[in-house]
């Protein structure tokens, strides 16, 4: 009798252990921003993405959505997640544009990607969102890059900081086209520059135009702002088949998120977004911006229910 009862209870433990570990709550809950239409390789990173970071996900306890409608990125929406991601574009209406700077200017995290970072005026994406580019990013327009995406060494700049403590002094990302900007972000003091190019990558890129290939010169490549929470990575450009020699398709001849130390970075730089010390928001300095605050404010306190940590893509 008495082993019985003791099967019983263990039974018991085991059947609450197991319902607790797949009823905690995600430590944080994360939303990712696409477009996938401009550039073969910027989708093939984006595809690749929307496999490798519900993985992480459910290795690190957070959830992950991801949604190619940027008409989501409103006050009410953006109040549901703790941490947003731009995989590959920037969001293009005025109101878009409105509650994102509200979002973050009231103690929101982001994270982007690559392409995220791009203006060019005249492109399809114009140097048109000053806070965003010259005051958040702090890096102005897109000014040059290398061709094609190739391996570079980097060099860690902060090993202070929470993305990078788990990093060695330098190694080998994973192949890019890496962007050369028009501010130079070392005179910026509201930037903190956590990786560059090595020098010892130079020549960068294979061309075949001489200007694709860096000889000299210095290049961060991942950097944060000290008045917001994000990061920004210039990964995010896979290597494409563009002329067809391996078939009739644009085949990817390479990944982003298949470098060990590399995703490290990544994963660490997300943790940091996610698991933040919350602060109360400074006001903007508008009632249009004081009333989205508050709402921000009370979303933040509703959404104290358990959900799974997993990805799930919004309507």
């Amino acid at each position: 009798m008495s082993a019985v009862k003791a099967l019983s209870i263990a039974a018991l433990i085991y059947s609450c252990s197991a319902l607790s570990v797949s009823n905690s709550k995600p430590e944080f809950r994360v939303i990712a921003f696409y477009t996938a239409k401009q550039d073969q390789a910027h989708i093939s990173f984006v595809r690749e993405a929307e496999r490798w970071f519900p993985e992480m996900a459910a290795k690190y306890n957070f959830s992950y959505d991801a949604t190619s409608n940027w008409h989501n990125l409103n006050s009410d929406f953006l109040s549901k997640y703790q941490v947003v991601v731009f995989l590959d574009t920037r969001p293009e209406e005025p109101a878009q544009r409105a509650a994102f700077q509200t979002y973050m200017e009231h103690g929101g995290a982001w994270m982007g990607f690559h392409f995220a970072g791009f203006a060019l005026t005249p492109s399809a994406y114009p140097a048109n969102w000053d806070w965003y580019h010259n005051t958040f990013l702090g890096s102005g327009s897109y000014a040059s890059n290398t061709w094609r995406p190739t391996s570079a060494i980097l060099r860690v700049e902060d090993r202070k900081h929470p993305a990078t403590h788990h990093l060695p002094e330098t190694f080998r990302s994973s192949p890019n086209e890496w962007y050369r900007w028009d501010s130079d972000l070392r005179q910026n003091p509201d930037v903190d520059i956590l990786l560059s190019i090595d020098s010892t990558s130079f020549p960068l890129g294979t061309g075949p135009k001489q200007h694709e290939i860096w000889h000299r010169g210095y290049y961060p490549v991942v950097w944060t702002n000290k008045n917001y929470k994000m990061i920004y990575l210039n990964m995010g450009h896979n290597d494409i088949d563009y002329e067809h020699k391996y078939g009739a398709t644009n085949k990817t001849l390479s990944h982003t998120l298949n470098n060990t130390i590399q995703d490290r970075l990544i994963i660490d730089g997300l943790l940091w977004l996610g698991n933040r010390d919350k602060k109360a928001p400074s006001s903007i300095g508008s009632a249009a911006g004081a009333a989205a605050s508050i709402q921000i404010r009370r979303r933040f306190a509703e959404i104290n229910s358990p959900m799974p940590a997993t990805s799930r893509r919004p309507p």
